[in-house]
C-alpha cells in the first residue's frame, strides 16, 4: 500500500517558485536587446564617449525593451568596473540592479506615484549621494502617468540635478508628456520588433528549455505577438503550459480561437471565386467550433494585405507575415485580381472590423463582409477606363442585374418650381449596361412611401441624381433650411434608403447636399472670361460623354476653373491606344 505524502509542516521551506520566461530571458547588455539596434548603438557610443545625458527619455509600445534597457544603462553606470557599456553581471551592484533591487537605483511606477507630493520628496532626495555606487538613478516607468503639477514640481530638478543624479523616463503614450519635460530629456524610441526576428527568439527559447514545438506554431505566437517581445514569451509560456509537451499549429489555433491557414486561404478562395454559398458555408463552421469571428476578419485583413503586398512589393518583401505554403496559396490568389480590387476589399473588411466593435450581430456583419467581397466586381484603374472610353471599347462587366420598377408618373401640379441649382441634373441616369433605373419614377415611388410631410419636402426642394452604382445623391435647392434639415436627418436619409431597398432590392449609400445659388444669365455665357465651357456643353464633349455612358455616371457639379480642353488633352497623351484587329477575310 502507497504512503500518502506527508503534509508540509510550517517550518518546511516552500517549494521552488517557477519564473516565467519572459523574466528568466530578459536581456542583461546591450547586445541582448532584439531589435532595438540604434538604441543599443547609441547608448554604448555614449558610455564610451563619456557623453551620458543627465535624462533620458524611453517610448515605445509594450514589451519591446524599454524598462530592459533602462536596467542595462543603469548597471552600465554603476558597475565597480565600469562606466562600460558591458556591465560584469558578477558584482553586487550588477546582480542587485538586474533584479530591481539595489539601493541606489530607484524604480517608481508612475501610475501609483503620480501625486505631486511624492514628486517632491523624490526632490528632497535627490540631493543626498548614491550609498555605495557612482550615481543615484531614477527610473520612472509609464511617467506620462503624472500629475500636471507633478510635471510642474520636476522640472527644475530636471533642468539642473546634481552631478551624482540620472534620470531615466518610460512610456507608451509619449503624447502625454508635456512639452517642457521632453524639451529637457535625451528621445529614444524603441520599434516593434519584427515578426521574423520574435519568431527567432522564440526558437531559442523553446531549444534552451527543451521544449518542443513546431515551427508553424511559433509564428503563429510570433505573429500575435504584434511586436512585443515581452508578449511573445508570456503567450509561449501560456501555450506550453496548455501543451502535453509538443506544441502544434492545431493547439494554438485552438487556444487563440483562430482559424487554421487552410481554413483561411480555404475562405479567400471562396471570396475571390465569388463562391457565396461556401464562403458563408465557412464561417458558420468557424462559429460552431467556437473561433472568434473578430479574430477571424483580422486573419481576412492580413491575407488581403499579404496580396496587396505581393502585387506592390513583391514576394521578396520582408514584411509579409505568413508561413511559405500560405504564402503560395496568397500568390495564387494575388494573381487573379488588380491592385485596385484587392484595396477596395481591405476597405470594406476594414470598415467591418470598425462596425463589430460592441455590435452583437458579429456573425452577420461578417457574412455580409464576404458576401459583398464575393460580389465585388473586377475593377478599371481610370487610365483603363479612359482607354476603353477614347477606343470606344466595352463598358466594364457587372455581376447586378438589371433593376427594375414599376412606372408612377407624379402629378406635375403637385411639383412646386425648384430654385435653378448651379449645376442641372438629368434625371434618368444610365446606372450600368446591363440594366438602367428610370430615376423619375423611382423618386416618385420613394416620395409616396415618405409619408406626408417628409414627402412634401422631397417634392418642394430635392433634386435626385445618381453618382455612382447604388448611390443616390440629393440635392437641396437653396433657402429651403427646414427642407434641408428634415432631409438630411439620419432618420429620413435612413427611410430613404430602406424604401430605395425595398424597391430596387439593393443597398443603397444616400448622400444629402445643399445646393448654391444659381449665377444670372450675365455671368453664364456660353463661355466664361476665362473660355471655359459651360457644364451642360462640357457633357457634350465625346469624352465626357463616353464616360457618363461607359460608368453609369452624370455631372453633379463642375469646380470653378476647372478647363476641359486640358483634361481631354491630357486623358488622350495618357492613355494607351487598343489597336483593333481587322475583321478575317473569309
Amino acid at each position: 500500500m502507497a504512503k500518502a505524502k506527508p503534509k508540509l509542516l510550517e517550518t518546511d521551506p516552500p517549494p521552488a517558485e517557477y519564473t516565467v520566461v519572459a523574466r528568466r530571458y530578459r536581456p542583461q547588455q546591450f547586445a541582448d536587446l532584439i531589435g532595438q539596434e540604434h538604441v543599443a548603438n547609441a547608448l554604448t557610443n555614449a558610455l564610451n564617449s563619456g557623453r551620458v545625458a543627465h535624462a533620458y527619455l524611453f517610448t515605445g509600445a509594450r514589451g519591446v525593451g524599454k524598462t530592459s534597457s533602462a536596467r542595462i544603462l543603469a548597471k552600465a553606470l554603476n558597475c565597480v568596473k565600469g562606466p562600460t557599456p558591458t556591465p560584469c553581471d558578477e558584482c553586487d551592484i550588477c546582480k542587485s540592479v538586474a533584479v530591481g533591487e539595489d539601493v541606489d537605483v530607484l524604480e517608481i511606477d508612475g501610475a501609483s506615484n503620480n501625486k505631486v507630493e511624492e514628486i517632491r520628496d523624490l526632490r528632497s532626495n535627490v540631493g543626498f549621494r548614491p550609498t555605495r555606487a557612482r550615481y543615484k538613478i531614477y527610473i520612472i516607468d509609464e511617467v506620462h502617468m503624472l500629475s500636471t503639477s507633478a510635471f510642474n514640481a520636476l522640472l527644475k530638478t530636471l533642468e539642473e540635478p546634481p552631478p551624482h543624479v540620472k534620470f531615466i523616463f518610460a512610456t507608451t503614450e509619449v503624447q502625454k508628456i508635456p512639452i517642457t519635460i521632453l524639451s529637457r530629456c535625451q528621445r529614444f524610441d524603441f520599434a516593434h520588433v519584427s515578426t521574423a526576428k520574435i519568431f527567432a527568439a522564440l526558437q531559442h527559447v523553446v531549444a534552451k528549455e527543451g521544449l518542443k514545438a513546431d515551427d508553424e506554431a511559433l509564428h503563429i505566437i510570433a505573429k500575435r505577438a504584434a511586436g512585443s517581445m515581452r508578449d511573445s514569451q508570456s503567450l509561449l509560456d501560456q501555450m506550453m503550459a496548455f501543451s502535453d509537451g509538443h506544441l502544434t499549429a492545431e493547439k494554438v489555433h485552438s487556444l487563440f480561437g483562430t482559424a487554421s491557414d487552410d481554413r483561411i486561404s480555404q475562405l479567400a478562395d471562396a471570396i475571390l471565386k465569388g463562391d457565396v454559398k461556401t464562403g458563408l458555408e465557412e464561417i458558420h463552421t468557424a462559429a460552431s467550433r467556437g473561433m472568434q469571428l473578430g479574430e477571424l476578419i483580422d486573419q481576412l485583413v492580413d491575407y488581403w494585405r499579404g496580396m496587396m503586398l505581393l502585387l506592390t512589393a513583391g514576394p521578396k518583401f520582408g514584411e509579409i507575415s505568413a508561413t511559405p505554403a500560405l504564402l503560395e496559396k496568397m500568390k495564387a490568389h494575388a494573381a487573379t485580381r488588380n491592385l485596385d480590387t484587392i484595396l477596395a476589399g481591405i476597405d470594406i473588411l476594414a470598415a467591418t472590423k470598425q462596425k463589430i466593435r460592441g455590435s452583437t450581430h458579429v456573425q452577420v456583419l461578417l457574412e455580409l463582409a464576404v458576401v459583398r467581397l464575393s460580389r465585388l466586381d473586377e475593377l478599371l484603374s481610370v487610365g483603363q477606363l479612359a482607354a476603353a472610353v477614347l477606343n470606344n471599347g466595352p463598358a466594364p462587366a457587372v455581376k447586378a442585374g438589371p433593376v427594375t420598377v414599376s412606372p408612377q408618373v407624379v402629378d406635375p401640379s403637385k411639383k412646386k418650381s425648384i430654385a435653378a441649382l448651379e449645376v442641372p441634373l438629368n434625371s434618368a441616369p444610365t446606372v450600368s449596361s446591363n440594366g438602367s433605373v428610370n430615376l423619375a419614377d423611382l423618386w416618385a415611388r420613394v416620395m409616396e412611401m415618405m409619408g406626408p410631410i417628409r414627402g412634401n419636402h422631397l417634392r418642394q426642394a430635392a433634386l435626385p441624381a445618381i453618382f455612382g452604382p447604388n448611390s443616390l445623391a440629393i440635392q437641396v435647392a437653396p433657402g429651403y433650411t427646414a427642407a434641408y434639415d428634415s432631409i438630411s436627418n439620419d432618420s429620413t436619409t435612413e427611410a430613404i434608403r430602406l424604401a430605395l431597398k425595398k424597391l430596387t432590392g439593393e443597398e443603397w449609400v444616400i448622400r444629402v447636399e445643399r445646393g448654391r445659388e444659381a449665377p444670372t444669365r450675365a455671368e453664364t455665357p456660353a463661355r466664361n472670361e476665362a473660355g471655359h465651357l459651360r457644364p451642360k456643353d462640357v457633357m457634350e464633349l465625346p469624352l465626357f460623354k463616353a464616360a457618363a455612358e461607359t460608368l453609369g455616371a452624370q455631372m453633379v457639379k463642375m469646380d470653378p476653373g476647372f478647363n476641359p480642353q486640358a483634361t481631354v488633352a491630357a486623358v488622350t497623351e495618357a492613355a494607351p491606344v487598343v489597336e483593333t484587329p481587322p475583321d478575317d477575310e473569309e
